[in-house]
């Protein structure tokens, strides 16, 4: 399955190459919303609220209320999770808050995932974990966890729907999203795993399918690479 994904910055949708570089802008939602209508899923990221420099609420709630997301950026308690959810999303993306570190040691905050799913329900709770170089980024990509993604999807699979994987060192490039690594994460959980950074054609939307992988698109799509 594809995901379109709309990243939004500052009021815009944007595109940035590994989170850092803006590569493309847009303030058409007209547009888009109606182009994204037809998918069951859209996923949604507030890039803002995740680098703790303001947030777009009032877009999230717009945009959710007309297409079926899953929502994401800068979440970090239930409250948030629940107002994100009675604005229309489908799903709650969960990421940085989920990580965190003891006497300098990386660890998973099982503690907040339990309220999560006790809050929201495990169906609309997704597990965010994004990677560079290997290792977990947290605070909008900007800082490591100490943990790899291996010890986050084994200590989190009991409490979560599904996993969202973030390839830092891809994303926004569209040289390919590494298949090799779809294989090893795959069989590490049973829940619905989906990842995102580098995709860039439908073959390889494809070949992720085959492996049960559903794939997040956003350069692809608004360069024009992927037909939607």
């Amino acid at each position: 399955m594809l995901i379109p994904s709309i990243d939004l910055m500052g009021g815009r949708i944007v595109q940035l190459v590994q989170g850092e570089k803006l590569k493309l802008a847009f303030d058409d939602f007209e547009y888009w919303i109606e182009r994204f209508s037809a998918y069951p899923m859209v996923q949604l990221i507030d890039l803002d609220a995740a680098m703790r420099q303001g947030n777009n609420a009032g877009l999230i709630e717009k945009i959710a209320r007309r297409l079926p997301c899953q929502v994401g950026g800068g979440i970090a308690n239930i409250r948030r999770a629940r107002q994100v959810l009675d604005a229309g999303a489908r799903r709650v993306i969960f990421g940085s808050a989920l990580f965190g570190s003891d006497n300098g040691v990386g660890i998973v905050n099982t503690s907040l995932a339990a309220q999560i799913q006790a809050g929201i329900g495990t169906e609309q709770f997704v597990a965010s974990i994004d990677t560079k170089k290997g290792q977990v980024a947290v605070k909008g990509w900007k800082e490591q966890a100490g943990l790899t993604p291996q010890q986050a999807i084994a200590t989190l699979n009991p409490f979560c729907t599904a996993f969202l994987y973030t390839h830092v060192d891809t994303e926004g490039t569209m040289r390919g999203f590494p298949l090799d690594v779809a294989r090893q994460l795959r069989n590490l959980t049973d829940r619905q795993l989906i990842v995102a950074g580098g995709i860039r054609e439908q073959a390889e939307i494809d070949a992720l399918h085959e492996m049960r992988v559903d794939a997040v698109a956003g350069m692809a799509i608004y360069t024009g690479a992927l037909a939607t």
